[in-house]
């Protein structure tokens, strides 16, 4: 194992509290070799955004119609994924039944528009609003199963770098659960339990603009969701859209996005209310002799 990996691996097991830890990196010819919680000559504070990619934009529409006398609201689901809304009318002026804030939450089926709200002026009066549309991925009514997955790669053995409530990342609530998982550039990545894939992210070089780097999100049956991150450009092989089974071919692992080196970062999510978060996992059979951090202890 190289060199740095160990140290990398080293500082990720150590048993100082994850929280209000300040780590930095010390690149060597624009490479990360080491990860320290000790500034010196040429060390830089390393900050790990949450990876979480949620709505793409334009993707879920609201739509708004003028009528005489009112606005008609309605959502558009352009996704192959339910997706949860709400719409929330404020700073109302003249309408009908008084100027109070109105909320309205839905949950949008796959590829469908759904009506929301009318909103009435009173007669004779010039009526204003605002209008936003809050969402998040996924059907919170649904609950998770109990399920034991299946390594989402080919090869190894390999062994987790961090897992969950890790000192570098996985402090979030979207990613707390989550597991990295270090292997080479190239690696085969397949789905660790079937689906529907949500949305996916195939073009981005080395960092990039999205922490994610490339990724692969899928819908399983019981409205969680498996997320494969970091992946090798140009190297996912499935659609969005597209229906999964267990054990087929995704991408590539890779070291794009907010990578600290090649590895898979994988996590699994669900809707909580307008809000995606991590929840404890199990694989089918310990990795490479660590403890069992799947389980949702650090």
């Amino acid at each position: 194992m190289p060199a740095r990996l160990l140290l990398f691996c080293a500082l990720l097991m150590a048993s100082a509290p994850s929280l209000g830890m300040t780590t930095y990196t010390i690149a060597d010819d624009g490479r990360v070799s080491s990860y320290t919680d000790r500034p010196g000559p040429g060390a830089k504070r390393w900050v790990q955004r949450e990876p979480m990619v949620e709505i793409p934009e334009g993707q879920v529409l609201l739509n708004a119609i003028v009528f005489q006398g009112g606005v008609s609201f309605s959502a558009r689901n352009q996704l192959h994924v339910p997706v949860e809304v709400e719409l929330r009318l404020d700073n109302l002026v003249n309408a009908q039944g008084g100027n109070a804030p109105r909320i309205v939450r839905r949950v949008l089926p796959p590829r469908t528009t759904q009506m929301l709200s009318v909103l009435r002026g009173r007669p004779g009066t010039l009526l204003n609003y605002r209008s936003t549309l809050l969402q998040a991925l996924g059907d919170p009514g649904k609950r998770p199963q109990g399920y034991r997955y299946a390594f989402p790669w080919l090869g190894g053995p390999f062994r987790v770098t961090q897992g969950p409530n890790g000192r570098v990342s996985h402090f979030g609530p979207k990613g707390r659960y989550a597991m990295d998982i270090a292997m080479p550039e190239g690696t085969t990545i397949i789905a660790a339990r079937e689906g529907v894939v949500v949305k996916t992210e195939n073009s981005q070089s080395g960092r990039g603009p999205n922490p994610s780097g490339n990724f692969v999100r899928i819908l399983h049956p019981d409205g969680t969701m498996g997320v494969y991150l970091h992946l090798m450009r140009g190297s996912v092989v499935v659609a969005e859209g597209q229906r999964v089974r267990q054990g087929q071919v995704l991408a590539k692992s890779g070291n794009t996005g907010n990578s600290t080196g090649p590895h898979l970062h994988f996590v699994v999510q669900r809707n909580v209310g307008l809000a995606l978060e991590s929840i404890p996992y199990r694989f089918d059979r310990p990795i490479g002799g660590l403890p069992d951090f799947t389980a949702g202890n650090p």
